[in-house]
């Protein structure tokens, strides 16, 4: 996979990329489930929540166990086919657990996305983790 599709889609997806990654930052729950369809599946080191409202509570839920979190996103690649997209995200994340522990966690984002009413939005996103410390 490389980056190919119109340099206007690939721009929309990073902005949806940053968009979540803000949205996290800010603890925006309303923000960062705007960054899904409604159909959409999260699937997280062997867990799978189907459905947007279904995702944002289970965000809202891991949010709660942290006292501050940092989430960093950069796509390692963007494939656009139509009106869907296969994109790769490396990420960084800085957590601080509400016990106190600090983790640094580097991950990957293998993700879908689908162009509905001129915005991409997340359609499936497979998270792992790749380093830890």
């Amino acid at each position: 996979m490389a980056f190919a599709g119109s340099p206007e889609d690939r721009l929309a997806i990073r902005e949806r990329i940053e968009s979540y990654a803000d949205a996290v930052f800010q603890r925006d729950e309303t923000v960062w489930g705007a960054n899904w369809a409604e159909d959409s599946v999260w699937s997280l080191m062997g867990a799978q929540v189907k459905g947007k409202a279904n995702i944002v509570a289970m965000w809202r839920e891991a949010m709660a166990g942290f006292s501050f979190v940092s989430f960093f996103g950069n796509p390692g690649a963007i494939a656009i086919h139509g009106d869907t997209a296969e994109v790769r995200v490396y990420t960084l994340e800085f957590l601080v657990e509400t016990g106190g522990k600090a983790r640094r966690v580097v991950g990957q984002y293998d993700d879908r996305l689908v162009k509905q009413n001129g915005q991409w939005l997340f359609q499936s996103r497979t998270y792992r983790i790749l380093n830890e410390s």
